[in-house]
């Protein structure tokens, strides 16, 4: 596919494993993205686009697992791009505990992440595989981390601590926030369409999608976000809770005899927009069946009810907004679900142009909204490479 270096980029989610492929012969540059996705199911598929003529393909895997998703992706990536090319691996890591910066991972770093794979039961212990398989495919290659909690290591004390003892905050249990790819990519975007404006102003980050979250960014800086200890907590999600009373735990522990186990099955894998409406985690479908089923038009309402509450609090958080951005695959793509949470919001200054939000363009706010809102696509891929990138540079190793 291309000659010379280039970095290979791994972001492993619940069901899915993202990648990409990206040149660094001059400066870096994605070639080639895609996902295997739906994996543990019997849909399980690759797709891929080429970066240069937005060519898309796709084709159906048997993907029961990570690990053969994984053996899948690297067997197709062979016969793509000879992998003696490959001069480094960023991986997603979700949680990075007290690491805020990118790191190469190594046998301590693993270890300490083996530790804290309970945190995080969706994604860490996936995560940890890919890169164990990888290790042990191409020992001699680089692998980096790069940790979505990073973004959010400038929250203040106010907005780490978490109501319960102390002794528990020493232990690690604390606010960390997710999806800080995403943000620090966002951050990026911003500051290409508007300048040095973006790293003064008060700003509201929405990444919405099956996993959703929201944070308040001052000063470039991030000062408080909706998840928290875990990607479980805050917006209610394509099938996580979001925020719930901890008397709820207690009681449906209790009354139906789970266990610790069965429990973060129920607030990761049956709860949110899935719990609510009975039939679907997935916003489109929904939003195809709210005329006519009205558990599906609840599970929509809560949804954007939820999302503007969170608006509102950070907007106090931050005394004032700027800025609102939408992205992820709901915030992206739905224009319903935006006009659904902005509807209302007239008294922060937000106003949206609705034609230009039925067109998913770029600014969809009108000219006298005191409140810019956009819609700007997120790419935790590229925001890995490019932090791996930025690392080999530093490193002199890209001479």
């Amino acid at each position: 596919m291309t000659k010379g270096p280039c970095i290979l980029t791994i972001n492993g989610g619940s069901s899915s494993i993202k990648f990409s492929l990206n040149s660094i012969v001059e400066s870096l540059e994605q070639f080639i993205y895609g996902a295997i996705e739906n994996i543990g199911t019997n849909r399980a598929k690759l797709h891929y686009t080429v970066a240069l003529s937005q060519q898309k393909n796709s084709f159906d895997v048997e993907a029961n697992h990570h690990e053969q998703a994984a053996h899948h992706l690297i067997s197709w990536l062979e016969c793509l791009q000879d992998f003696t090319s490959v001069v480094a691996i960023g991986h997603r890591v979700v949680h990075g505990m007290e690491h805020t910066e990118p790191e190469l991972i190594s046998d301590d770093l693993l270890y300490e992440l083996k530790k804290i794979s309970a945190f995080d039961p969706d994604h860490l212990p996936e995560e940890i595989k890919l890169i164990e398989l990888f290790k042990k495919r191409y020992p001699n290659i680089k692998q980096m981390a790069c940790f979505d909690t990073s973004f959010h290591a400038s929250m203040p004390m106010n907005a780490k601590l978490l109501s319960i003892p102390r002794r528990y905050y020493d232990m690690g249990i604390r606010r960390y926030g997710f999806h800080g790819l995403s943000y620090a990519y966002l951050m990026e975007e911003l500051k290409n369409l508007i300048g040095n404006e973006a790293a003064k102003s008060k700003i509201i980050l929405a990444h919405l999608g099956s996993g959703a979250s929201i944070a308040a960014v001052k000063n470039g800086k991030s000062m408080d976000t909706s998840m928290g200890f875990t990607p479980t907590s805050g917006l209610p999600m394509g099938t996580r809770t979001g925020d719930l009373d901890p008397g709820v735990a207690w009681y449906v522990m209790q009354h139906e005899k789970l266990t610790p186990k069965e429990f973060s099955h129920l607030i990761n894998q049956e709860s949110g927009l899935l719990g609510i409406s009975e039939t679907s985690a997935d916003m489109r479908e929904l939003m195809d069946h709210k005329a006519t089923d009205s558990r599906a038009a609840e599970a929509i309402k809560f949804f954007c009810y939820q999302t503007k509450k969170w608006i509102g609090a950070f907007a106090a958080v931050l005394e004032g907004l700027d800025i609102l951005v939408f992205s992820g695959g709901i915030g992206e793509n739905s224009p319903q679900v935006r006009s659904k949470i902005c509807d209302s919001l007239a008294f922060l200054g937000i106003e949206l142009d609705e034609v230009n939000n039925m067109k998913n363009e770029t600014l969809i706010s009108t000219e006298k909204s005191k409140v810019k809102v956009y819609v700007i696509p997120t790419n935790e891929e590229v925001m890995i490479a490019k932090l791996v990138y930025d690392i080999l540079d530093k490193d002199h190793q890209l001479k």
